[in-house]
C-alpha cells in the first residue's frame, strides 16, 4: 500500500516517514499465544503423549571416535538417558530415551552444554556451543477510548514498535525490543515500566497520534530463547551429539513457526531428512561454519 492508500484504510495512522506498507488480506493476521499452546498439548495428551514436568540435570551418553578425511579427530556421542529432578523433590527420575529433543526455550543452550555440545578446542565443531540465551522482554497493556479501535490490525512499525487489539474495550497490547546497550538483567521477570515511557510510548504516538492519551493498566514480562548469532531458529540434529535435536532460538518468532518446525523435526527424526520445506539452512552447522540465516525483522 502507498502512504495514501494506508491513510484512506486507517485513518488514525501518521503516514509521517512511510514509503510503503504491507497489509495481509488473508491467511494472516494474530492468535493468542497461550490458547494455540493450551489447544495443541491438549491434542498431543488426547494422543497419548505424557507430559512431565521436571529439570533436566545430567545425560548418560555413550562415545565413539572418528577421523576426517582432513585427519581431525572427532567424539560422537549417543544419549541413552536423562537425569530430570521432579518438581518437590530432591529425587532425579532416570529417563531411557532414542531421541532427545530439545526445545527447552531460552535455557536450551544450557541443556546443550550438559549434553557436551561446545566442550571441545575453540574453533572446532566439537568446540562450537549453541548460541542460545535467555533475553527479557516486556509486554504492556493500555487503555485508550480514542484509539483505533475495532479496526485495528497487528501494527509494525519501522521503529520496531508493534501493537494489537486486545478484545473489545479499547483496550492494546504491545511493546518493542530494547537495543544492546539497553538488555534488562534476564535474572528476574520485573517489568521496568520507564521502558514503555521513554521508549515505547513515543514511538506508538507518533504513529497512531491517538495513542498520546493511553493508560498503561498492566504489563508483565517474558523469556525470548535468543539466538545471539543471526536471531534465527535452529532446527534439526546435532552433528556430533548424534541423538539431539534442536527446535530452539527463534527469538520471538517460536510459536508463530512451531507447526512447520514441529514436523520438520519429526521428519528429520523419522526419515533423516527434511521433506515438506528444506530448512537446512537452520542446520546447528552454520554456527561452525560463519553461514548465517540472519533474521533482520524482531520485534
Amino acid at each position: 500500500m502507498s502512504p495514501e492508500q494506508l491513510q484512506k484504510k486507517f485513518p488514525w495512522i501518521n503516514t509521517e516517514g512511510v514509503a510503503l506498507a504491507s497489509y495481509g488480506l488473508e491467511n494472516e493476521g494474530w492468535f493468542d499465544p497461550w490458547c494455540l499452546l493450551q489447544g495443541l498439548r491438549r491434542k498431543l495428551q488426547s494422543m497419548g503423549v505424557l507430559f512431565c514436568q521436571g529439570e533436566v540435570t545430567r545425560f548418560i551418553s555413550s562415545s565413539s571416535h572418528m577421523e576426517t578425511a582432513s585427519g581431525e579427530q572427532l567424539t560422537l556421542k549417543r544419549i541413552h538417558e536423562v537425569h530430570v529432578k521432579m518438581d518437590h523433590s530432591q529425587e532425579f527420575q532416570p529417563v531411557e530415551c532414542a531421541i532427545v529433543v530439545n526445545a527447552a526455550g531460552a535455557w536450551s543452550g544450557q541443556i546443550a552444554e550438559l549434553a557436551g555440545v561446545g566442550n571441545g578446542p575453540p574453533g572446532t565443531m566439537q568446540g562450537t556451543k549453541l548460541p542460545v540465551e535467555p533475553r527479557k522482554r516486556y509486554v504492556y497493556l493500555w487503555h485508550c477510548p480514542q484509539g483505533p479501535g475495532l479496526e485495528a490490525p497487528l501494527v509494525a512499525d519501522p521503529s520496531g514498535a508493534y501493537f494489537r487489539r486486545e478484545g473489545l474495550g479499547n483496550n492494546y497490547v504491545g511493546s518493542c525490543s530494547p537495543t544492546e546497550e539497553e538488555e534488562p538483567d534476564p535474572g528476574n521477570l520485573e517489568v521496568d515500566y520507564d521502558f514503555f515511557q521513554e521508549k515505547v510510548w513515543p514511538r506508538l504516538a507518533q504513529r497512531v497520534p491517538a495513542f498520546e492519551t493511553l493508560k498503561v493498566r498492566s504489563a508483565w514480562a517474558g523469556y525470548y530463547d535468543y539466538n545471539t548469532f543471526d536471531q534465527n531458529g535452529v532446527v534439526g540434529p546435532h552433528p556430533l551429539v548424534v541423538n539431539m535435536y534442536f527446535a530452539t532460538g527463534f527469538s520471538g518468532h517460536g510459536l508463530q513457526q512451531a507447526p512447520a518446525v514441529g514436523r520438520a523435526v519429526a521428519e528429520m527424526v523419522l526419515e533423516g531428512h527434511f521433506q515438506t520445506i528444506n530448512l537446512s539452512p537452520f542446520l546447528f552447522s552454520r554456527f561452525y561454519f560463519g553461514e548465517k540465516a540472519q533474521e533482520h525483522c524482531i520485534l
